[in-house]
């Protein structure tokens, strides 16, 4: 059974860093590509960044660029998103998601609650 456990979230003030973490189990990475998605409050679910089986694939909401960076450790199962210089805007539950690339299909995280304070 797949599952995907975020951590990491917690108050941050505006300019300060974090680092996010997804702890994934029942799968192996290797044929898994992962994502960051998150959610402010009243608002859709927006992808934020996301990493391809190869480690040199990596894509970036035009938002998060340059401040946020994505990677992943195959050997601890884990996937990270270091945030730097983090906003107001950055405010809201992030989602790990990976996607079996044999299948297609998604699974998500629960989320942890990034908070930015002025």
């Amino acid at each position: 059974q797949v599952q995907l456990v975020e951590t990491g979230g917690r108050l941050v003030q505006a300019g300060g860093s974090l680092r996010l973490s997804c702890a994934a189990s029942g799968l192996t990475l290797d044929y898994y590509a992962f994502g960051w998605f998150r959610q402010a409050p009243g608002m859709e679910r927006e992808g934020v960044s996301c990493i391809s089986r190869s480690v040199g694939s990596t894509n970036y909401a035009d938002s998060v660029k340059g401040r946020f960076t994505i990677s992943r450790d195959n050997a601890k199962n884990t996937v990270y998103l270091q945030m730097n210089n983090v906003n107001l805007e950055d405010t809201g539950v992030y989602f790990c998601v990976a996607k079996d690339l044999r299948t297609n299909r998604d699974f998500w995280g629960q989320g942890t609650q990034v908070t930015v304070s002025s």
